[in-house]
């Protein structure tokens, strides 16, 4: 293995502040491991120019001002420009823990793996809302563990909030496609094709700060379940019945209120159980009532999000044969290339 020298990639849209809060992490990490940071200004109408600018004295950065054509495009972009040979991907509402950088350099030197995933967490700053949503798309109950779990490291799908490549892996696989969301497992998915191992790095976190309202957080779940029947068509094998449950819950949920009408009140039962768990679990978790609460509330946009998207984009896909690009262009970026 060559001596491994890092290139953080940032793309940016229209968050100069997200960038400064993301740089002044960087100010603060840990050990003597020299980096370099490649911010991508992806077509935005409010730059990060001069906030980028402030930091010049403090960290080895280049930026880049590029016509919008979306995260993924912007990321291949910086990778082709950086000067490392291993490439760590961050989305610019991230902030890094001091000791970030020395935990997944001792990880590659323990294993070397030419991809890999963290998982994220809520700091002690974020708002209710920002932790509760956090809650409901990393706990177990909900996700499975599938955006970083202790026990499920093994042929891991990085999510590119938090994701590191090697050079080589990036350039035989050509980086990421114009899809988005869905842009991450897509590219897992190949470079375990090509051979390439990935791994989750469990102890390499980063705080992903998800700036987002209720509204805006149902549009990006209702997103991803759009996504997955499209990667479910350009990957059969990635295919499993788990992407299914979320809809399920939702069908069965429904199903539970007409039998409950009916006065048959199990199946309702079974899920107020659930959620009395889902509740203690993120009181456990949060400390918080009120952001338990919350993280209820959060659970249910997620499963109803993804849950009709999923079933929405799988009737158009499977049943009516619909080309994914000409269906939902609004997932596609048209001048990636």
């Amino acid at each position: 293995m060559d001596a491994l020298h890092y290139s953080f990639i940032v793309p940016v849209f229209n968050r100069p502040e997200e960038i400064k809060e993301l740089l002044q992490s960087f100010v603060e990490i840990e050990g003597n491991i020299s980096f370099e940071i490649v911010i991508i200004e992806d077509g935005s109408t409010i730059d990060s120019k001069a906030v980028v600018k402030n930091f010049d004295s403090q960290l080895n950065m280049s930026y880049y001002s590029k016509p919008n054509s979306g995260p993924g495009d912007s990321r291949n972009f910086g990778m082709k420009k950086a000067k490392g040979n291993y490439f760590i991907i961050l989305d610019s509402d991230c902030l890094l823990p001091p000791q970030y950088l020395n935990v997944v350099n001792n990880e590659l030197e323990k294993e070397y793996v030419d991809c890999f995933g963290g998982p994220d967490a809520a700091d002690e700053s974020f708002t209710n809302l920002q932790k509760a949503i956090n809650f409901a798309m990393t706990s177990f109950i909900t996700t499975g563990g599938i955006r970083g779990s202790k026990t499920k490291n093994k042929k891991f799908q990085p999510r590119s909030f938090n994701m590191g490549i090697s050079k080589a892996a990036f350039e035989a696989s050509k980086g990421f496609r114009s899809i988005h969301p869905g842009e991450d497992p897509d590219l897992s998915i190949r470079l375990s094709t090509l051979g390439y191992k990935t791994k989750l790095f469990s102890n390499a976190f980063v705080y992903h700060k998800r700036r987002i309202s209720w509204s805006k957080f149902y549009k990006q779940v209702h997103k991803f379940g759009l996504v997955r029947p499209i990667l479910n068509l350009w990957h059969p094998s990635s295919e499993r019945f788990i992407f299914w449950l979320p809809t399920i819950f939702c069908l069965g949920l429904v199903f539970a209120i007409i039998l409950a009408v009916f006065g048959n009140y199990f199946l309702l039962i079974i899920y107020s159980s659930y959620v009395i768990l889902a509740f203690v679990m993120a009181l456990f978790h949060t400390k918080n009532f009120i952001i338990a609460v919350q993280a209820i509330f959060a659970i249910f946009v997620q499963f109803f999000g993804y849950g009709f998207g999923f079933l929405k984009s799988t009737f158009a896909i499977k049943l009516l044969k619909k080309e994914p690009k000409n269906y939902y262009p609004n997932l596609f970026f048209k001048n990636a290339n």
